[in-house]
């Protein structure tokens, strides 16, 4: 009995082995339903997506709308002033039934339509070049709200998309890229890199991480919205197509082209409308292109789909004479872009100004080269002067 060897005890850490091919029955599907809604939440609140893309859909709006209400400019007063037939009274009566309102309507003063007139053109001047653009962009979809509801049977499908966007887009951080306010954020990150960083409580520390989450969450859910408001349009647009026998026949083109009311030069219809087999495909591929357009988005072939519907949308512009409609739809569109399309873009754009001399070459080092003190850009510090260490950029507080 006192040979016997006694088992060795096993230790509290170690784990047994499991055979080869058994799983886990217990904690199989909620592991999984943990990840995918960890993902999820990183995806959504680690970072604003799209900034470029955001860019983009500001810089268009506010430029569409700039052009229209500068195309308009002599024909303000009948469209929206007091010389309309659409009457301020007659408009406040549509308002009580359909819950609109305008800032229009408040006075019915020349003076004082002119003076919103003026405000519409700056407020769509200072969203396109994105100075200030969180105050800005709540006045901007003021305007488009208030002129969309004043004349709103004079409108298109283009004045709607503008409307509804001008509304998302004050959710977003769209003046982050290619803007006034980025400009002068840069500069304020320069001037800090020189200056010590100022000492901030814990709690002011998390308030501002807090907003920082905060910001990024609602705009990456208001780029959703656009994303899918984009694909409701387009799919909506598709299968309403579908049910038609003109569509399906292909001579749907063919009757858009002889209807004088979208004929901006009828001879160049008509040499459009001999050739009717390229008509009925053209009418085939609208229909296919529109009805895919939310399936094809997270593949390469959303590339060919949108530049055949940005050629879709030119012949709209040149052959219907809806320029307005077919710009808000191309910039719609801008939205399922990469930022690293957009990034590519800029560098080559910087490079071809660069190489016809419009821009001066980048110093050496880049933006981290302008953040050092100026005594040592000068060369090496003195013997006696002790070397100031270089201090990184600030991230975004924004």
């Amino acid at each position: 009995m006192g040979t016997e060897q006694v088992p060795p005890f096993p230790s509290p850490t170690a784990t047994p082995e499991r055979p080869t091919g058994q799983r886990s029955t217990g904690a199989g599907p909620a592991r999984w339903f943990s990840d995918r809604a960890g993902a999820f939440w990183s995806l959504v609140t680690d970072r604003p997506v799209s900034l470029y893309a955001a860019a983009v859909l500001r810089i268009g709006y506010g430029l569409l709308y700039l052009v229209f209400l500068l195309r308009e400019f002599p024909h303000r007063d009948e469209i929206w002033g007091p010389g309309s037939p659409w009457t301020p009274e007659l408009a406040e009566q549509l308002f009580d039934q359909s819950g609109w309102n305008s800032i229009l309507t408040l006075s019915g003063s020349r003076t004082y339509f002119e003076l919103c007139y003026g405000i519409a053109l700056l407020t769509s001047a200072l969203f396109m070049l994105g100075w200030r653009t969180r105050a800005v962009s709540v006045l901007f979809a003021v305007v488009v709200l208030s002129f969309h509801a004043r004349a709103i049977f004079m409108t298109d499908g283009g004045d709607n998309l503008i409307l509804l966007m001008a509304v998302y887009l004050v959710f977003t951080a769209c003046g982050r890229r290619w803007s006034l306010d980025a400009r002068r954020r840069r500069r304020a990150r320069v001037r800090a890199g020189k200056a010590a960083a100022p000492v901030r409580s814990s709690w002011l520390r998390q308030l501002s991480a807090t907003r920082r989450t905060l910001t990024t969450v609602v705009h990456n859910c208001a780029l959703f919205v656009i994303a899918a408001q984009v694909c409701l349009l387009y799919g909506a647009a598709g299968l309403y197509k579908v049910q038609g026998a003109s569509w399906g026949g292909g001579t749907a083109l063919h009757y858009v082209l002889n209807l004088e009311l979208f004929q901006p030069w009828p001879a160049l219809s008509h040499l459009v409308d001999q050739y009717a087999t390229v008509i009925a495909i053209a009418s085939y591929v609208t229909v296919l292109l529109q009805v895919a357009f939310p399936f094809v988005l997270f593949g390469r072939l959303k590339y060919p789909v949108l530049g055949m519907l940005l050629g879709m949308h030119i012949g709209i512009a040149v052959l219907m004479g809806l320029p307005l409609f077919s710009g808000a739809m191309i910039v719609a569109d801008a939205a399922f872009l990469p930022d690293r399309f957009y990034e590519f873009l800029a560098r080559t754009v910087r490079q071809g100004a660069r190489r016809v001399g419009l821009r001066r070459p980048a110093p050496l080092g880049g933006a981290r080269a302008r953040s050092v003190p100026p005594q040592l850009r000068g060369g090496l510090p003195d013997a006696g002067q002790p070397a100031v260490p270089e201090r990184g950029l600030a991230s975004d507080p924004r």
